[in-house]
């Protein structure tokens, strides 16, 4: 196989907005809201920049922000960010 035919590239468009929200859910207690919602349930609210998902039924979330901010310092940040990628990153002494 050629270099040329090995090479794989995705492309990908998204649409983003930004707004202000409280996650609450009525039928939860106030306690059980800010154990599922955390920050998100803070009774002025918060912004984010969304992007569309499958709803979950039970949250009403497509993913829990702050899952997805920790996994993202854990695979990213920690080991990508101020880094030069072909010296410090090992996967990436071999790839362009």
């Amino acid at each position: 196989m050629s270099p040329r035919s090995a090479r794989l590239a995705r492309l990908s468009r998204s649409v983003t907005f930004s707004a202000c929200h409280r996650l609450h859910s009525k039928s939860l207690s106030d306690e059980e809201n800010l154990k599922l919602f955390g920050k998100c349930n803070n009774p002025n609210g918060h912004g984010h920049n969304y992007r569309g998902g499958k709803i979950d039924p039970v949250s009403g979330m497509v993913m829990n922000l702050t899952e997805l901010k920790e996994y993202m310092q854990e695979a990213i940040m920690e080991p990508l960010d101020h880094k030069n990628l072909d010296k410090d990153v090992p996967f990436f002494s071999e790839v362009v």
